[in-house]
């Protein structure tokens, strides 16, 4: 699926563990991508994380383009079976998101913000998807903003194995208000 955007045109693909590997390596171990706790991962590290994501039934990862160029990652998984098992009260309806944007030479102003639109709209194409939930590193204050502007609300601090998190849902409807206020 698409979205456009003043920027252009966000389209998703499934990632492919092999093929999309020395693509993704770069993005995840790059300095930038800290809270994505991969930097010390080599190729064939990050090549056996992805194929255990396309392995498992609750959760996806995909290659998200901007005019057909990838610029960024995007997670979805069931949080009921996958990274939040025990850790909140899931909901039908609830689904998971982690993204990254690849670390560009030339930061264009807005451009994050535009993607987590995308990943936003993309997750709530589906008619099942009621709420997303996100579980960002409690020191992630750039990514704590960028949830915020499109209307993710912090329930309350959760320990995970490999970091504090900020457990944060986001309704159709609170993503909808946000955006309509921002456009």
């Amino acid at each position: 699926m698409s979205t456009t955007l003043s920027l252009g045109t966000f389209t998703f693909r499934p990632l492919d563990p092999l093929a999309d590997s020395e693509l993704v390596h770069s993005w995840v171990t790059h300095p930038k991508a800290a809270f994505w706790l991969m930097g010390d991962h080599r190729l064939q590290d990050v090549e056996r994380e992805y194929m255990a994501i396309a392995a498992n039934e609750h959760h996806d990862a995909f290659i998200g383009m901007l005019d057909g160029t990838p610029c960024f990652l995007m997670e979805r998984y069931d949080p009921s079976k996958v990274e939040l098992v025990g850790l909140y009260e899931a909901r039908p309806g609830d689904v998971g998101m982690h993204f990254l944007v690849a670390p560009a030479d030339t930061p264009v102003h807005g451009f994050t913000r535009a993607v987590i639109t995308a990943v936003m709209e993309e997750l709530f194409r589906d008619p099942a998807t009621e709420r997303v939930v996100v579980e960002p590193d409690v020191r992630n204050k750039a990514v704590h903003a960028l949830n915020a502007a499109v209307g993710f609300e912090i329930a309350e601090k959760i320990a995970k194995p490999e970091k504090d998190a900020y457990l944060s849902f986001c309704t159709r409807e609170q993503f909808l208000a946000a955006i309509g206020a921002a456009r």
